[in-house]
């Protein structure tokens, strides 16, 4: 295949990335100086020597510790977790400056074609449950994006959650909650602005 139209087609596998957005990629590289082509190219490559997933809260992070700098902060407060669809909605989240609980990253949310939560860490959320009960956990905010799919991911997520937790403590010692629509209708957590999250943070229900 032509490097050209190579290239343009690995770009469109990016997320909201559709044929034209990936040919001005590409077009982009091609007026770039090689010396900019080689620090993508560098770029790309050091992710796999230097990326890490953290096995507590599921996020990429960059260190050499396995455990993220926000699981491993004593400062953080462990009676909170937010579940949240990816990183980017995390990294949101974090910018907002107003929650400073640790977190758990699903990896997406249900498709409502399929209605089956593949790819999702449904089971590792569930069974990080015990050992986050028994640091303190005291409520578990559902932070999921304000359209179909993620109202559909919460519904899921609270009846699986709240099925765990009466396994594993009482049941009213631990509340399930979700953002409130401080997000409106059709919104994506990872572009909210820190108001807009903050309210969706103050009015969880």
């Amino acid at each position: 295949m032509d490097p050209i139209d190579r290239l343009g087609d690995m770009f469109e596998r990016f997320p909201g990335i559709g044929p034209r957005q990936a040919q001005r990629f590409v077009q982009f590289l091609l007026r770039s100086s090689s010396t900019v082509r080689r620090e993508l190219a560098d770029a790309v490559e050091r992710l796999g020597d230097s990326v890490h997933q953290c096995p507590e809260c599921m996020r990429f992070h960059a260190g050499d510790k396995k455990i993220c700098g926000i699981c491993s902060n004593p400062q953080r407060d462990t009676g909170s977790l937010a579940v949240v669809a990816s990183d980017a909605d995390l990294a949101a989240l974090e910018k907002s400056g107003t929650y400073r609980g640790r977190y758990f990253v699903l990896g997406g949310t249900i498709s409502l074609a399929s209605e089956k939560p593949s790819g999702l860490r449904i089971k590792q959320l569930l069974a990080s449950v015990p050992n986050r009960v028994k640091a303190g956990l005291k409520e578990i905010i559902l932070a999921f994006p304000a359209n179909p799919e993620g109202d559909a991911t919460t519904v899921r997520i609270r009846e699986e959650l709240i099925a765990t937790i009466k396994n594993y403590g009482s049941p009213t010692s631990i509340i399930v909650t979700a953002l409130g629509r401080g997000l409106s209708t059709g919104s994506e957590l990872e572009y909210a602005d820190p108001e807009t999250i903050k309210s969706a943070l103050e009015s969880r229900r």
